[in-house]
């Protein structure tokens, strides 16, 4: 992958905390295009090429109400609980958050910081983030982080109780993580999330 709403950060009060590393950001998911599918079911996953950036995008329609699903997206330290590959999510300030991600033998885990913003002045939702440094969440020598962590889930309502979600990320992973394997990592990783959120709103 926890609450938010929209936050105005004062730099010059916290820039000893956290700062910008002037990362990768997902602006406007709805805005790409030049899909290449990997997946076209129930479940649909896709990648493009965005400022240079692998950027992946999963998307779905839930048989529930956007505020359900948004209240399991906001609780980013109940992530580990939803989604199985995150290992730890703790929130540092307000609207940052550190993100440990389980990856598969023998590759090592990666981490992110990252800030987050909700914004719930439209009739769709936008929960966006993107990657930042902070003091309690130096590197760790144990992960590879990623610099460039960046997303956006986009939760439009279809009706009072069906609402179509897209999950956009940034697919880069770093590390020695091999590229000819990145397309089946990409089309795991947008099964996962949407199983795991389905297995979480149907509990």
């Amino acid at each position: 992958m926890r609450p938010i709403y929209i936050y105005t950060i004062i730099f010059v009060s916290i820039s000893t905390v956290f700062g910008s590393i002037n990362a990768f950001e997902i602006t406007s998911s709805e805005s790409l295009n030049n899909w290449i599918v990997l997946q076209n079911d129930a479940t649909w996953i896709g990648w493009t090429d965005h400022s240079g950036f692998p950027v992946c995008q999963t998307r779905a329609t839930f048989p529930y109400p956007m505020k359900k699903i948004s209240n399991i997206i906001e609780d980013i330290e109940n992530y580990p609980n939803v989604f199985k590959r995150i290992t730890m999510a703790r929130i540092l300030d307000d609207d940052i958050a550190h993100v440990v991600l389980d990856m598969p033998f023998p590759f090592s885990s990666r981490d992110y910081i990252i800030q987050f913003v909700m914004d719930k002045s439209h009739t769709y939702w936008i929960f966006n983030f993107k990657a930042v440094t902070h003091n309690d969440a130096p590197v760790n020598d144990k992960y590879v982080r990623l610099l460039n962590a960046a997303g956006e889930w986009l939760i439009k309502p279809i009706s009072n109780n069906e609402t179509a979600i897209a999950y956009t990320w940034n697919g880069e992973l770093l590390g020695d993580f091999p590229s000819w394997a990145l397309p089946r990592a990409w089309k795991t990783q947008g099964n996962e999330i949407i199983d795991w959120l389905n297995e979480a709103l149907s509990n």
